[in-house]
């Protein structure tokens, strides 16, 4: 009786509900809050590979603002620069590139811990400053990092993945930059790159460290706190067709490697052309995301972390679904040999 009592306690830490505060900065509540959540794991989960659980991550996690007024970025074709030179194009674009609503500081407060990176130069810009990119420009590097940064030093039991996995225009004095700008936001609480079976969040509170760096560029060999990308494969489906994506989750899941590497399902549809061309105006949230959201949430249901199982699942405007709450409570199916015992 009193392991099953054990259990239930277990298992209601994984329960979450408590709303946020507004922030300081005078931003939207998130409803939910899961900003402690890795902390109020139960003891048995602390120890298992992070590559074992099942954490919630964003996709494009940047894009929340991007400028209109900027210049067209250097991940667009050459013909579509030259449609951005008429004024309501870059209108048409922003309904398109944005691909979340909710900030770097309300994503970790909802309990987003994988974030999805592409960065960029800005043309004319002789500092070399580093921005987010998708389409048009987003915010400074530099203003996100310490906005995550600020979060982790107010809750010490959460941890980051940062995948920076495009880059453009980007000469090796720009990623030296860009490197020493990490180095300098997070210092102390970057964790080297190791085994990923040794990573598990007890071993990450001991050193007291709460990121980790994923940088898509052979510069990351040079540098001790860098992980090479190849420890964290995203395959892409690259369709509109929800059905597809849901065959090419299973697939790719099906496929992935027993150790060394962490594994993220990426639960996004891409547009094609022609789709931008029916919904021009509506963009991608209103013509895409939001009638398909449902049925990847139903999908994300019906998965189990572990081994081989589901580790991270990324997700276009997480706010729009109980996306962040219903990843980590997958979680309690990693307790259920511990109920069986409990009945025993």
């Amino acid at each position: 009786m009193t392991g099953m009592l054990a259990f239930r306690k277990a298992r209601k830490k994984l329960r979450m509900g408590t709303i946020c505060s507004p922030t300081s900065g005078g931003t939207k509540t998130v409803e939910v809050c899961n900003a402690d959540w890795m902390g109020s794991l139960p003891r048995r989960l602390s120890t298992l590979p992070l590559s074992h659980l099942a954490i919630p991550g964003s996709h494009d996690s940047f894009s929340y603002w991007v400028d209109e007024k900027s210049p067209v970025g250097p991940d667009q074709t050459p013909a579509i620069k030259r449609l951005a030179r008429v004024s309501f194009v870059k209108k048409l674009m922003k309904k398109w590139s944005v691909t979340q609503n909710l900030t770097f500081r309300e994503q970790l407060e909802a309990g987003i811990r994988y974030f999805d990176l592409r960065v960029s130069s800005k043309p004319g810009d002789t500092n070399r400053e580093i921005y987010f990119i998708h389409g048009l420009f987003g915010i400074k590097v530099w203003d996100g990092l310490m906005e995550i940064n600020s979060f982790l030093t107010q809750h010490p039991k959460e941890v980051v993945f940062l995948d920076f996995n495009h880059f453009y225009a980007m000469d090796d004095a720009h990623h030296e930059y860009l490197i020493r700008r990490i180095q300098e936001a997070f210092g102390t609480k970057l964790f080297p790159s190791e085994r990923v079976e040794n990573v598990t969040l007890n071993t990450l509170w001991e050193k007291k460290c709460q990121v980790l760096i994923f940088y898509h560029s052979p510069l990351a060999m040079q540098y001790p706190f860098l992980w090479p990308g190849h420890r964290i494969p995203a395959p892409w489906a690259n369709t509109t067709c929800v059905r597809k994506l849901i065959l090419f989750l299973d697939t790719t899941l099906g496929e992935r490697a027993p150790r060394g590497a962490f594994h993220v399902s990426q639960a996004i549809l891409t547009p094609r052309v022609k789709t931008i061309a029916r919904g021009l105006v509506g963009g991608l949230k209103n013509t895409l995301v939001h009638r398909n959201l449902p049925v990847i949430l139903n999908w994300v249901k019906t998965q189990k972390p572990g081994v081989l199982g589901v580790n991270i699942i990324t997700s276009d405007f997480v706010d729009l679904v109980d996306f962040a709450t219903t990843v980590i409570e997958l979680n309690n199916l990693l307790l259920q040999g511990d109920r069986a015992l409990a009945k025993c």
